[in-house]
């Protein structure tokens, strides 16, 4: 699985993604810094990358547009970092593999892990 880390996330979580097996790039690496959400979802969907991000704007995109793709996996917790979030991170990346590569919004918080399948509708 690729992942697309977004500008809210540090670059370390590239190690962190990569020592379990992920292909994980910053979106530094290959978009402008001041790009909008959408620049960053359209990116994600043309090269099949799965988004991790700790912005809501990603989900609310997903919503609106009924999209299918990219999945999206949105931190809430107060602390991101690798070392605060980063086994939950990874255990829902590698239990739900098969919802994110055919299009899912999975929300990961310090006590639960929710995912959604795409596209988004009413009530979900």
């Amino acid at each position: 699985m690729k992942v697309l880390i977004d500008m809210n996330l540090s670059p370390r979580w590239i190690m962190e993604l990569a020592e379990a097996g992920f292909e994980a790039i910053h979106w530094t690496s290959c978009g402008e810094i001041t790009a909008p959400d959408s620049e960053i979802m359209a990116y994600a969907r043309a090269k099949n990358y799965v988004v991790l991000t700790h912005d809501l704007d990603f989900g609310t995109i997903l919503a609106v547009t009924q999209g299918d793709k990219p999945s999206v996996v949105q931190i809430r917790s107060d602390d991101v970092t690798p070392a605060s979030v980063g086994k939950q991170v990874i255990s829902a990346l590698t239990q739900m593999t098969l919802e994110l590569e055919a299009g899912a919004l999975v929300t990961i918080d310090p006590k639960r892990t929710r995912i959604r399948v795409l596209p988004l509708r009413t009530g979900d």
